[in-house]
């Protein structure tokens, strides 16, 4: 299973999402309406859109991408080597510098990009934000009128639902069933928006996330029956 895909023509991503804003009291009024309206079928009769508001992150329409870290396999003839980049701070920024990195070095119709979930999360978060900065969207995040197989998105979640479409697993639970440390040691994904804006440490946060794409890296090899990588073979680009 996926032996036919190049390794090194595989861009492996995670993003970290908060809230637009720290708490509800700053955000707008007009998009305290909207954002009471969109999350109206979520919320119960006694929970208020405040009261929601720590999840407003998952959507990009009340979201920002304050991480986005990226791995991949280098293509070295001598060993096997899997280089790590992260990109934070300022959201515009580090969509712009993604994008520059993608059509650079990730740009051929053979090249991919894989994430978790990253079908339904990932890939649409990131293009809705460069939209909402004005960033021309990079071919491998354009889908219109592309025939699925012409989509350049591998999901390690749809790979493992083998056309279950109503089965989800999470990261962490895909990594345990198949024998793979987890990545979640320290912070999970409801605790981002804390770290961030209260305890404002956003390097531990990108740790997070590297580890993430550590393990999307790690499921795909398992599903390859390719071996794992060894803490020896991972290395930070600058």
């Amino acid at each position: 299973m996926l032996t036919h895909l190049d390794l090194h023509k595989i861009l492996f991503l995670d993003i970290e999402t908060v809230p637009l804003y720290s708490n509800f009291s700053e955000v707008p009024e007009i998009e305290k309406k909207y954002f009471e309206e969109k999350t109206a079928y979520q919320r119960k009769d006694e929970i208020t859109a405040e009261d929601f508001y720590n999840k407003a992150g998952i959507w990009a329409e009340f979201g920002k991408i304050i991480c986005l870290s990226v791995g991949y396999f280098a293509p070295t003839t001598n060993k096997r080597e899997f280089r790590l980049k992260s990109f934070f701070g300022d959201e515009k920024f580090l969509l712009t510098e993604f994008k520059t990195l993608i059509e650079t070095h990730f740009n051929s119709p053979k090249h991919r990009l894989c994430g978790h979930n990253a079908k339904e999360f990932d890939f649409p978060f990131i293009a809705r934000r460069m939209l909402v900065h004005q960033i021309a969207l990079p071919t491998t995040l354009q889908l219109f009128n592309k025939k699925p197989w012409e989509v350049p998105h591998l999901d390690t979640l749809h790979l493992w639902r083998f056309g279950d479409f109503k089965h989800y697993t999470s990261l962490k639970l895909m990594a345990y069933t198949l024998g793979i440390p987890s990545p979640k040691d320290d912070i999970d994904g409801s605790q981002v928006a804390s770290v961030f804006y209260e305890e404002r440490n956003i390097n531990r946060i990108v740790t997070y996330c590297e580890k993430d794409v550590v393990t999307v890296a790690q499921i795909f090899l398992k599903l390859r029956n390719s071996s794992l990588l060894r803490e020896e073979e991972i290395s930070f680009s600058t």
